[in-house]
């Protein structure tokens, strides 16, 4: 990647001044809040969409919002969405309220100057927002308050975890909680210490699963990452994961965690010391991590943002239990056909010869990994699935490793009536056809790649 003019990172001042002497979700728990849903494929007649608001690269006076449909490619909803009347807007942090209401909460000021308030604004729809109020934060000589996220507990209590530092040690960060008082979100609790986090520790963000808490914080002076628990929001927490723990690398920052359709975790990070941005997923519960893939199409322009999962009407759905065709979206003539075991992408036409048209056509079947899904079966009853990435068919053999490799999760296609299958057990990774030959990879973000994993379902050949 070439690298481009950037906003200065606050972190470049923090690195700077490290020479000098020194003078936040519940998931699955509450639907709708933070766009929480069911670790399941949409359903039918649904659609699973994640937003995000991150401010810009080259600008941190303005955010953008994007969307997905399956938190990889992510596409632009609006430019320039809201740009506050005074001050900046950094590391913006969005919530869906149980009021409809989309809300975010952000750094007031740039890294250079004093910085004592946190952001409010508010929208309907995701695109068009109002400002709301800066929030004095009550801390006795605060000098910074940075990175506000939202956090909503099991109870529907709404907090802020923000990171604050005061006037005696300006680049020393601890994280607070803030529990809102009322249900418009404008009075807010005094501040709490995340206690035993530690000093230094910045970009907390804070999922709970079942009882347990779960902290992800940037370490300012050792530069990465770092995981901790706490069986209640303000802690004591315990730091069990530091250093380079999960292969992320150092100077990551402003972690957010959601979890995917197929029950997987999924954390973003900023990377702001090679200028991308990052995701990586865990399926142990935040024990072990894949290896981090920068976000296709906005990698490089968008900086540290929050992400909302909802679950919303519409979405890609096909009839189960029923043969169908699959037409390549952008190369019309040419069907899924089965040759030699392997899914492949033959011209196919009324005047092709009969086998020719059995062999393009397949059963269609309730996801063996996740009803929600689909699998597909030929006429021999072997179902379609992925090794080594190539799209081949295999009798089931019953195991779980099976069941996922034979799963797909519909999402809306490029043209209309298409529909996407996404590997349900590699996030982020379609059928397309390359060389007309069908294999599942990882979505580069572009409109041809959504072109080419585009297909439509048509009625049967054979």
């Amino acid at each position: 990647m070439t690298p481009r003019p950037s906003t200065p990172s606050r972190r470049a001042l923090l690195r700077a001044m490290a020479a000098l002497p020194a003078s936040a979700l519940v998931l699955g728990e509450l639907p709708g809040l933070l766009g929480t849903a069911a670790a399941a494929a949409p359903a039918s007649g649904s659609a699973t969409r994640y937003t995000i608001v991150p401010f810009l690269n080259s600008n941190d006076g303005t955010v953008n919002v994007y969307q997905s449909d399956d938190a990889t490619d992510f596409r632009l909803l609006r430019a320039s969405a809201y740009t506050p009347a005074a001050g900046r807007i950094r590391d913006a942090s969005v919530l869906r309220h149980t009021d409809g209401y989309y809300y975010l909460t952000y750094t007031t000021h740039t890294w250079q100057d004093v910085s004592t308030t946190i952001g409010f604004a508010r929208s309907f729809d995701r695109v068009n927002w109002t400002f709301l109020y800066d929030y004095p934060v009550p801390i006795t000589n605060l000098s910074r308050a940075w990175a506000p996220e939202w956090f909503v507990d099991s109870d529907g209590s709404v907090h802020v975890i923000v990171s604050c530092s005061t006037a005696d040690n300006e680049w020393i960060f601890t994280p607070y909680a803030l529990k809102a008082t009322d249900s418009d979100l404008t009075a807010w609790s005094s501040p709490v210490a995340l206690s035993g986090i530690g000093s230094n520790h910045i970009d907390t963000y804070i999922v709970r699963i079942g009882s347990t808490y779960h902290a992800f914080t940037k370490n300012e002076t050792a530069k990465y990452i770092e995981y901790g628990t706490a069986s209640s929001l303000t802690g004591p927490y315990t730091i069990s994961r530091t250093g380079d723990w999960a292969g992320w690398g150092s100077y990551r920052e402003g972690p957010s965690v959601i979890q995917l359709d197929n029950g997987g975790w999924r954390i973003f990070f900023d990377g702001y010391g090679d200028g991308s941005y990052y995701y990586s997923d865990s399926y142990d519960t935040f024990a072990t991590w894949t290896a981090p893939k920068a976000l296709p199409g906005i990698s490089g322009t968008a900086r540290h943002f929050t992400v909302v999962k909802e679950t919303v009407s519409g979405g890609a759905s096909i009839t189960r239990n029923a043969t169908r065709s699959f037409q390549s979206a952008n190369y019309p003539s040419r069907y899924w056909a089965e040759q030699s075991a392997l899914l492949n992408l033959p011209v196919v036409s009324g005047s092709s010869a009969t086998a020719d048209k059995q062999a393009a056509t397949f059963t269609v079947v309730a996801g063996l990994a996740d009803a929600n899904g689909y699998s597909f079966r030929d006429a021999s009853g072997n179902y379609l699935r992925h090794y080594n990435f190539r799209a081949r068919f295999d009798a089931n053999d019953g195991t779980t490793t099976f069941a996922k490799d034979a799963t797909f999760i519909a999402r809306v296609g490029s043209a209309t009536g298409s529909v996407r299958f996404e590997s349900y057990n590699y996030p982020g990774y379609y059928l397309r056809h390359y060389n007309y030959q069908l294999r599942v990879d990882v979505s580069d973000g572009t409109d041809l790649f959504r072109q080419d994993s585009s297909f439509v379902p048509v009625t049967a050949w054979g």
